[in-house]
Formats: C-alpha cells, sequence, structure tokens
C-alpha cells in the first residue's frame, strides 16, 4: 500500500520532476543545435568553393572570348577591349539596378510598432496605434493638459450643480441630473 505524503513532498517531487524534464530538453537542443551548426558549417565550405572556383571559371570564360575575337581577325587589344567594355556595362547595369533596390528600401515599419503593442499589453496600458493602419492616422492626436491647465475650471458641455452652503467640494463637480 502506497505510503501517504505530505503536500510539501508532492511539490518538492513536481519541482525535481520539472527540474529534470527542462534539464533534459536544454541538452536535446544543445545537441541538435550543434548538429545542425556542423551540417551548416559543411555546407557553407562547399558553398565557398563553388564560388571561388565559378568566379575561377568565369575569368576563364572571359579570356577564351576575347582571344575567339583575336582569332576572328581582331587585333589583340580590340578582343579583350570589346570584353572589358561588355563587362564594364554588365558592372554599370547591375550597380544600377542595386542602388535602385537600396533605395525601395523603407527599413522596419511593422516591427516597432508590433514591440510597442507587446510592451503595452504586458503593462496593461493602452496599446499605441499603428499609423499604417489606423483609419484616423492623419489627424493629430489631442495633447495631454499640463499642470497648469489642470487646474482650470471643465468644460460646458457636463452641466454641474451648483454648490449648497454646506456642500464639499465633491458634490460641486456632479452632474446635477445624479442624486446627491
Amino acid at each position: 500500500m502506497a505510503e501517504k505524503q505530505s503536500l510539501g513532498a508532492l511539490v518538492s517531487g513536481i519541482s525535481e520532476d520539472i527540474s529534470t524534464l527542462l534539464r533534459g530538453e536544454v541538452e536535446l537542443v544543445k545537441s541538435e543545435i550543434k548538429e545542425s551548426a556542423r551540417s551548416a558549417g559543411k555546407g557553407s565550405g562547399l558553398l565557398v568553393g563553388a564560388g571561388v572556383l565559378g568566379f575561377l571559371a568565369t575569368i576563364f570564360l572571359l579570356l577564351t572570348f576575347a582571344w575567339v575575337l583575336v582569332q576572328l581577325g581582331l587585333p589583340t587589344w580590340a578582343g579583350f577591349g570589346i570584353v572589358t567594355l561588355v563587362l564594364l556595362i554588365v558592372t554599370a547595369s547591375l550597380g544600377f539596378l542595386g542602388k535602385k533596390q537600396f533605395e525601395s528600401v523603407k527599413g522596419l515599419e511593422r516591427s516597432p510598432v508590433s514591440i510597442a503593442k507587446t510592451k503595452a499589453v504586458l503593462t496593461r496600458s493602452a496599446p499605441p496605434v499603428d499609423p499604417a493602419t489606423s483609419p484616423t492616422a492623419t489627424a493629430p492626436a489631442p495633447s495631454k493638459p499640463s499642470a497648469a491647465s489642470s487646474s482650470v475650471a471643465p468644460s460646458s458641455s457636463v452641466p454641474t450643480a451648483a454648490p449648497s452652503a454646506g456642500a464639499s467640494a465633491r458634490s460641486a463637480a456632479v452632474p446635477a441630473s445624479h442624486p446627491q
């Protein structure tokens, strides 16, 4: 028959089990990361090797084109000059397209708003308005009253009861439609 354990012993056993489980999960993640990193390292090395050999092959291909032009009857300087000119045109085109692509980069748009919303939820304050999706994105936000303007009487849109001779300051701010 199982002996009865105290509540403290049960909680202690549960916390030890959870700790063991979490340590096991951490070890599993570490071993998976090591395996993935090793595989990624090998893949990166192979890609770098392929890139270097591809670059060298491109150089030899361009030299071959230049010598083909020479064999077709052009002077040596003209054959190599034409290949160089084609390379410069391709370089300028790629540079122009790359510059145009970088000019279209807008930077972080949604991330700061998302982070601010998450922070607001965690601190239980009002979430910020996303200017990109807000229907009133063009309307300016109302300014908070300063300490100097907080002593100003409330606006006339809220009716207040006139204080009687013995009325407190709190009862003066209650609307006339509410009984005191």
